[in-house]
């Protein structure tokens, strides 16, 4: 139950030779998976490939009639484990993850396929999540290639560039046996345009050609003394090898213009930003006709020393596009001409900032000051007046940030709100919190969590605060995290060291973080899936003694177990198991239920909250204590009271926790419920009307009092 489906989008997939494949860039390096005869595919989802495994599921029947395995992965260490099926055999293989911090739980299984080497072609394809809108500590995935010596590209953000890369990268791998990453930006993943198809192949070699004739090759087990042969490997035979293929293939392109004094060096990725910004200065069209020369390094790692010197060789000055930190291509690139005694200047963090994302804004300007250095006829176009640096610093004061918050209606909020209930008796807490949407409650209104430090690794963080106290640490850990990383480092780890600490496992029912895929203690029914695991029983099987189970609207139901869990003289870790379905998901799988029923004309009724302005007290604990985005405020309508009064706006789906907050926080009597049914039937009009006749006379007497008091 993934937030997007691409059902019928996979339908593109059949394309044969000559088609033309009109879509996303996660719909391109499928059809290119396809067309290059891969054998399995494995992956785990994260932004910004989430829906690259959103693709792949939907495309299942594709994928099975032509003999293609896929798995969506328990964790990007299971999807990097696959790849050993192309150390000994000609298996072509494609995983994909979120990087840099999928890539981190995958450096021990790739790490032994790199120093092992590969016979069939072997692709990572990772989301680089670098920039403004990422949601995880700012790393590049170049210093992991460097360090294993896996090759990295990184095409054009266009359709045709990005499938091509798919196709070389295997042949690549083979040529050199050697994984090779394929990283894609969100805007790759997510570019739209037209792929020329071709027919897709089977696999040249099946897992049912491998058990039938398993092969062994000792050498490619990383141990001594093979593990040191592996690299002199892969400095005197692989490294070599990939370099001439990169160099006969042209995987990198050189784009000539007029102004053969400068020119500009940048990474595929960033190709198309840079051109906007190049248009903007007036030595580039939409076109990408430029003025000034470009080389375009599809190919990011390793470096082809002969093509960066036949670009740079009589040019006073080169501008390096190098997004983010430190500074692997600048310095190489000086080396390299350094060492070739050429002496062409290399601009890059000097004009452009030294971390941080090259927005198009950004790139503009340290492109006018590197061309109005070296080269000032190339800018055409001044820059655009108003806004200035003083004004943006004014503004980001005026405007308050806004963090991300947890979804209306989401199940774990009122979870979080009775830890905030909890601790008016506890005092603040010390709560290591987990990657996830529980991670949102750091954030107003909740501000609980301490420290995030990986997935399922919350209470390995609390670890070293284990000591005896009358106060216990908490730490909170999502059910998808859970079943990736955290059963085993982190509730494994509290049984063995015998924690006596906190532990909830926020259970809503899927991977709703990544966006609502299947996780092995999902409820929902779901097509061709067989085995459900439920949490308590895994709990159990760890070892655990003390579990509580809660359900998040009940709020009273946590406060107690919580309560129960900070004060009960039983040693080892309390786990308690919150759970609530995804409030996202439970819409999208009740949405064509409901829109079915309507179309039937019958009968449905939806839950809605809302308060009575009259007896608001404009206090908004609810606010504070809830932070639903369907609560506001708005104006009072008393005129003789200025404060405003809280509302539940149209977004409403009805969960009830801001009532529940209300009643547990003992705050005001000023929610009600109202049921809105749809297709009412005789019964539900006669009790609208008698209740309307009742309101009404009720009413009626009421006004004939006040009348009757009135001065």
């Amino acid at each position: 139950m993934a937030e997007r489906s691409f059902a019928g989008e996979v339908e593109k997939l059949r394309l044969g030779d000559g088609g033309e494949l009109h879509g996303e860039g996660i719909l391109a390096v499928t059809k290119a998976l396809l067309q290059s005869g891969v054998s399995y595919i494995g992956g785990y989802q994260g932004s910004p490939i989430s829906h690259l495994i959103d693709v792949f599921n939907d495309a299942r029947d594709i994928l099975e009639d032509l003999g293609v395995r896929f798995e969506q992965s328990a964790s990007e260490a299971a999807a990097a484990a696959m790849l050993a099926a192309s150390i000994n055999y000609p298996m072509r293989g494609a995983v994909a993850w979120k990087s840099t911090v999928g890539t981190n739980v995958a450096s021990d299984a790739l790490a032994n396929v790199a120093s092992a080497g590969v016979k069939g072609g072997a692709l990572i394809i990772v989301g680089e999540d670098y920039g403004e809108g990422a949601s995880i500590m700012q790393e590049r995935s170049h210093s992991f290639a460097m360090k294993s010596q896996v090759w990295l590209l990184d095409p054009r953000p266009d359709l045709e560039s990005i499938a091509e890369s798919v196709e070389q990268g295997f042949e690549l791998s083979e040529a050199s046996n050697t994984p090779v990453m394929l990283q894609l930006r969100v805007r790759a993943c997510h570019v739209t345009g037209v792929l020329k198809t071709k027919d897709n192949r089977r696999p040249g070699f099946s897992a049912a050609d491998a058990l039938d004739a398993p092969a062994r090759d000792v050498q490619r087990i990383v141990l001594p003394p093979f593990n040191y042969q592996h690299e002199v490997e892969k400095v005197e035979r692989r490294w070599p090898a990939a370099v001439d293929f990169i160099r006969e293939r042209a995987l990198n392109e050189v784009r000539e213009g007029a102004r053969g004094e400068v020119g500009i060096i940048v990474p595929g990725g960033l190709y198309n930003t840079l051109n906007r910004a190049m248009e903007h200065v007036g030595c580039s069209n939409a076109f990408g006709n430029a003025t000034v020369p470009i080389y375009v390094m599809n190919v990011v790692y390793p470096l082809i020393d002969s093509e960066v010197l036949d670009f740079c060789r009589g040019k006073k000055a080169v501008l390096l596009v190098e997004e983010g930190q430190p500074d692997y291509i600048e310095q190489n690139i000086n080396s390299i001409l350094k060492h070739n005694d050429v002496p062409t200047r290399v601009a890059g963090k000097d004009v452009f900032s030294m971390a941080g994302e090259y927005t198009c804004e950004l790139m503009e300007s340290g492109l006018r000051e590197f061309l109005g250095r070296w080269a000032p006829a190339a800018v055409t176009i001044p820059p655009l007046t108003g806004t200035n640096g003083a004004d943006m610093e004014e503004l980001a004061q005026l405007v308050p940030q806004r963090p991300s918050g947890l979804c209306t209606g989401c199940p774990e909020r009122p979870f979080f709100s009775a830890m905030k209930l909890i601790e008016k008796e506890f005092g603040d807490l010390q709560v290591s919190m987990d990657i996830g949407c529980h991670s949102f409650a750091t954030a107003a209104p909740f501000n609980i969590g301490n420290t995030i430090t990986g997935y399922g690794l919350g209470p390995s963080s609390a670890s070293a605060l284990m000591g005896r106290h009358e106060k216990r640490a908490l730490s909170i850990m999502g059910d998808g995290g859970f079943w990736h990383n955290g059963l085993a480092s982190g509730i494994g780890n509290a049984v063995e060291n015998e924690h006596d600490g906190v532990i909830v496992v926020i259970d809503n029912g899927y991977s709703a973080a990544t966006g609502g895929q299947w996780i092995p203690s999902s409820r929902a029914d779901v097509e061709n899936r067989r085995y459900r695991v439920s949490i308590v029983d895994a709990l159990k099987g760890a070892g655990v003694r003390w579990i509580r189970e809660v359900h998040t609207y009940r709020i009273q139901e946590s406060l107690h177990a919580l309560r129960e869990a900070m004060t009960t003289k039983e040693r080892g870790p309390k786990l308690i198991v919150a759970e609530g379905e995804c409030q996202l998901n439970r819409q999208r799988r009740i949405r064509p239920r409901v829109r079915e029923r309507l179309r039937q004309n019958k009968r449905y009724v939806r839950e809605r909250f809302g308060i009575d302005e009259d007896t608001c007290t404009g206090d908004h604990s609810c606010i504070r204590l809830s932070g639903c985005p369907s609560l506001t405020i708005k104006d009072n309508p008393d005129p003789l009271r200025e404060d405003p009064v809280a509302t539940v706006v149209n977004s409403c789906v009805g969960c009830g926790v801001c009532g529940e907050v209300a009643h547990a926080a003992v705050l005001c009597p000023s929610f009600y419920k109202a049921d809105i049914v749809y297709n009412p039937g005789f019964i539900d009009r006669a009790l609208a009307a008698a209740r309307s006749f009742v309101i009404g006379r009720l009413q009626a007497w009421t006004d004939r009092r006040l009348e009757r008091w009135a001065f």
